[in-house]
């Protein structure tokens, strides 16, 4: 497994919590929105919102559809809106340590 594919697995969490907090999202939808930002299966999906489900961090429900099965739509819970604003947090102070360690090792070649 390469090393792009370990960071992918690591902020695919993120990326799908935010979103739903966003708005509620079904499963090809939320495949849809990752894709325009990073590359992503959409099999590494469906995993990934079971477990949110099942860590009470999201709920599901069903709608009709205008062409097709009703979706399963996914919904943050209050437990997961707290989790994505600790986790988006720690993100972005990870983010900034190692920018500020790849330009610190600028500074020296």
């Amino acid at each position: 497994m390469n090393v792009n594919t370990q960071f992918k697995k690591g902020v695919l969490e993120l990326c799908v919590l935010v979103l739903i907090e966003r708005k509620d999202r079904y499963g090809y939808e939320l495949a849809q929105e990752v894709s325009r930002h990073i590359e992503v299966a959409e099999g590494a999906l469906y995993p990934l919102l079971r477990r949110l489900v099942g860590d009470g961090y999201c709920t599901t429900y069903l709608q009709e559809s205008s062409g097709g099965p009703p979706r399963k739509y996914y919904q943050i819970t209050p437990e997961g809106s707290e989790y994505a604003r600790e986790t988006v947090s720690e993100w972005r102070a990870f983010v900034a340590g190692v920018t500020r360690l790849l330009e610190e090792g600028e500074d020296h070649e």
